[in-house]
Order: C-alpha cells, then sequence, then structure tokens
C-alpha cells in the first residue's frame, strides 16, 4: 500500500468570482448607488472586526480580463462560517449587480515528507502559514491544480520517497523567489474540482510569470501537474471601493 503523506491544516478558505452589471449599476440613481455602497461599507466594517479578532481574513482583488470583474478572497475557522460570510453578501444590495463567475471551496494546508520535530499546532511559524493574514501586496494569481491519475503516470502510487524527492526539488526551484512572491496553498481534495488551490501575491506581476515558467520545468509540475485556469488581478482595498463604482 503506497504510504499517505501527513497534512496540516488551517482556515477554511473561499475564493469567490463576481461579474458585475455595469449597465444596470450606471442605470441606478446617485442616492440608491450611496445607499448601496454604505451597506457595503458597513458589511466590510464587520469584517476588519473578524481580522482584528484572529478569526479570519478577507480581502477584494480587481480581476484583469473578461473571466470575472471582482474576487473576494475569504479565510474563516469553519465551512460554516464561509457559508455565513458567502449568504451575508449574497443579500445584501450591491450582490444584485453582480452575477457569480467562478468559486473555489478549500482550506489551507501544509503537507510534510519529513516527520515534524515539534508539534506543528504548537509551532509559531507553522501557525502563521495556517493561519496567516493575506498579504497586502498590489497583485494576486490565483489558480487550482491537481497531479496527475494516469494510466502510466500516477502520482498517487509513486512511493513517498519519490513523491517527497521531487517535492523538495520543487521546492529548491521557487526558493529564490520567496522574498518577492507571498503564497497560499490551500488543499482541496474532497472539497471542489481540483486537488489544491494556489494563491500567489507580489508588487510585480512578471514575478508569476517567472516563478510559474521555471517550476514548469520541475519534474513534478512538467510531469505530473495539471492546472486549472488562472486568475490574475490587483487588490482593491475596501476604502477604494467607491472610487471603483464611481460612474
Amino acid at each position: 500500500m503506497v504510504e499517505t503523506v501527513e497534512t496540516f491544516d488551517g482556515w477554511y478558505a473561499l475564493h469567490d468570482f463576481r461579474t458585475i452589471d455595469w449597465e444596470k449599476w450606471q442605470q441606478a440613481s446617485e442616492a440608491q448607488r450611496k445607499s448601496v455602497l454604505d451597506e457595503f461599507h458597513s458589511l466590510a466594517s464587520d469584517w476588519k472586526t473578524i481580522t482584528n479578532e484572529k478569526q479570519g481574513d478577507q480581502a477584494l482583488f480587481s480581476i484583469v480580463g473578461q473571466k470575472a470583474d471582482l474576487m473576494f478572497m475569504t479565510l474563516r475557522p469553519t465551512m460554516k462560517d464561509l457559508n455565513k460570510f458567502e449568504n451575508k453578501f449574497n443579500k445584501t444590495a450591491l450582490a444584485h449587480y453582480m452575477k457569480p463567475a467562478y468559486s473555489y471551496v478549500s482550506i489551507i494546508e501544509k503537507s510534510s515528507y519529513t516527520k515534524p520535530q515539534t508539534d506543528p499546532y504548537e509551532d509559531p511559524a507553522m501557525l502563521s502559514k495556517l493561519f496567516p493574514k493575506i498579504p497586502e501586496t498590489e497583485y494576486m494569481c490565483f489558480y487550482p491544480m491537481s497531479k496527475l491519475r494516469g494510466e502510466t503516470n500516477n502520482w498517487f502510487t509513486l512511493p513517498k520517497e519519490e513523491r517527497g524527492r521531487m517535492m523538495l526539488d520543487h521546492i529548491k526551484t521557487a526558493k529564490p523567489f520567496t522574498e518577492d512572491v507571498k503564497r497560499i496553498i490551500t488543499g482541496s481534495i474532497g472539497l471542489d474540482d481540483y486537488e489544491w488551490g494556489v494563491t500567489l501575491f507580489c508588487d510585480d506581476p512578471l514575478q508569476f510569470k517567472k516563478l510559474i515558467y521555471d517550476t514548469r520545468f520541475d519534474e513534478v509540475s512538467a510531469k505530473y501537474g495539471i492546472f486549472g485556469s488562472f486568475y490574475i488581478g490587483n487588490q482593491l482595498p475596501f476604502r477604494e471601493v467607491d472610487e471603483y463604482f464611481s460612474v
């Protein structure tokens, strides 16, 4: 029997993509638009309290391209908390000017191919990775991915040592980028269509291309990686939402 690898799990994550009905928004009166945005800021204030109490985090991004207009990235302690976030926003007036474009449900995950020296849940460095604050960088790149389960090459039939070797090589390739590119890795096996979600953050979007290009040559990606759609966007601070929706 192939040996599995232990995972350590943190906050649940929701990547919620929306398109905006700009025509409908522009047809609303100035008073209606102000009321809608005031309601949103009240909700965002509640979200800030959650962040301050270290019970999760959230960020908003303006997506470049035609796949979506906005992406909410939300981190919460439980799946129910994610559902509450989603449902509460869906009941706002602002949500009536939007349509769902895509979503991804997962949980922050750290795996280890070597036995930890200490309890990961007692290690401050590990806790900061499992229960992070979303980096306040200019840009974000999100994509889902899986490992190949083909007839000839199948990631899940490889010995644990072989998988570990390839993952360590993959980490070595990415290491030169760690100063500029932050990442949050989420596991989604049994939660969504792919097996992992990768969210990258940096101030120079060219670094996304360089990092992903270099790691594509690693055996683990070149031979076993399956990638979904890529979403790129710039962070939209809640204080700038009014300007974003200005007519």
